[in-house]
């Protein structure tokens, strides 16, 4: 602990002007890609897609984002390349045009190609911007990055409700609006952390930069704890996409509410979960970050096995705070992985955030397949065990017990 202090002190005063620049545009960027699950229910009635089919336009999305986002990371950590923040807005502009405006099954999943690439670029290098300015708060500056997206995936059922409902594919064309808002503020956000980085390079002259992470651990147990940390985030994907995008049909089903009053249940779960992301950061920064990741993890596991069950009064609370708990590690998270392997902010952000895309890409068409074959209500009782999986989390390295290497 007296390392860690040491090394706070060290560390530059956070800029919180960056860091709610960045967090809002993420904001931007995840809203507009919440317009592809907010878009299933339109999308099945006016045109008769399947739930399969429905998750594959996502599974394109997100699979896209999730193989990029590495490889994007590890090219920004050789050579940093703020640009490519406006270049990601401006795909995600071509991306919108293409979803509200595809007359084709395949034309959406072009605008799903333009909409993953630019969420690919997008994230490692905004988190490389939060980790810059978050100084000796990177728990807390990667919250409000990371709260900004979740805020944008939570809007995504009011999308729906007062947006995609009233006007149907072409509603989706009012988020050209934010996406030309991302590319002024990216544009400004660029410079910024180009300056930035021209100043710690002047003053890494002469010494080997030091970035402070988890000492005292050995390879295998660096290894060891981010395969743990990726089952960890495999769960919380999978949970978070049925319940973005499959969940509705689950409320409407069984519950019989309309698709729009389905919808603001959704955004409860969504909106909660942004505000745990956010709580979860400073949290971590006190207690530590393994603590806060195991606590989202197990703390979820009996109230998400009883969801299913629950008669509609229970509903809304319990999924309010199964979403503010299970999302509280998703910033957290990436910082603990960043402290893992020191040195490579934009690889570990990247994988972090990209196998989470992955698996959600992955789940957008197992759980669609699985819910073709055996139906809605079996899906969600399948889905509501897989959190036990998190126990895992007990397992990762703490980084409060690491010594000074």
């Amino acid at each position: 602990m007296a390392a860690t202090a040491a090394t706070l002190k060290r560390a530059p005063d956070p800029v919180y002007p960056v860091m709610f620049a960045i967090g809002g545009c993420h904001l931007l960027n995840d809203a507009i890609s919440a317009v592809v699950p907010a878009m299933y229910p339109i999308l099945q009635a006016e045109n008769g897609y399947s739930y399969f089919q429905l998750g594959l336009i996502t599974f394109v999305l997100q699979m896209l984002s999730s193989v990029m986002q590495p490889v994007v990371g590890i090219i920004s950590d050789k050579k940093p390349r703020p640009w490519m923040l406006p270049a990601a807005m401006a795909l995600a502009f071509i991306g919108i045009v293409l979803l509200a405006f595809s007359p084709e099954y395949w034309m959406l999943l072009v605008a799903a190609m333009f909409l993953g690439l630019g969420s690919a670029i997008f994230h490692p290098e905004g988190s490389r911007v939060a980790f810059l300015a978050g100084g000796a708060k990177r728990g807390m500056s990667q919250s409000i990055f990371q709260v900004g997206g979740n805020s944008g995936q939570a809007l995504a059922p009011v999308i729906t409700a007062l947006i995609l409902i009233p006007l149907g594919q072409t509603g989706a064309a009012w988020f050209l609006l934010l996406a030309a808002a991302g590319i002024v503020i990216l544009s400004r956000v660029a410079r910024w952390t180009s300056n930035r980085l021209k100043e710690e390079d002047a003053a890494a002259k002469g010494r080997k930069r030091q970035i402070a992470g988890i000492s005292g651990l050995t390879p295998g147990k660096v290894k060891a704890g981010i395969a743990l940390l990726l089952i960890v985030i495999f769960v919380r994907s999978f949970y978070v996409v049925n319940m973005q995008g499959y969940y509705v049909f689950h409320l409407t089903g069984e519950y019989g509410l309309t698709v729009r009053q389905a919808q603001y249940f959704i955004f409860m779960f969504l909106a909660l979960g942004a505000a745990g992301t956010f709580f979860g950061g400073p949290f971590a920064d006190r207690y530590g970050r393994k603590r806060v990741i195991a606590a989202s993890a197990l703390i979820p596991i009996p109230l998400a096995v009883a969801l299913p069950h629950l008669p509609i009064w229970l509903v809304a609370p319990v999924l309010g705070i199964i979403g503010f708990v299970l999302m509280s590690s998703f910033s957290v998270s990436v910082v603990y992985a960043q402290e893992l392997v020191p040195g490579k902010i934009g690889t570990m952000a990247g994988l972090t955030v990209g196998f989470a895309f992955g698996m959600g890409a992955i789940a957008s068409v197992a759980i669609g397949a699985f819910m073709d074959l055996a139906g809605v209500y079996a899906t969600m009782v399948v889905i509501s065990l897989l959190p036990i999986l998190g126990i895992v989390s007990l397992y990762l390295p703490d980084e409060r017990q690491s010594v000074p290497s």
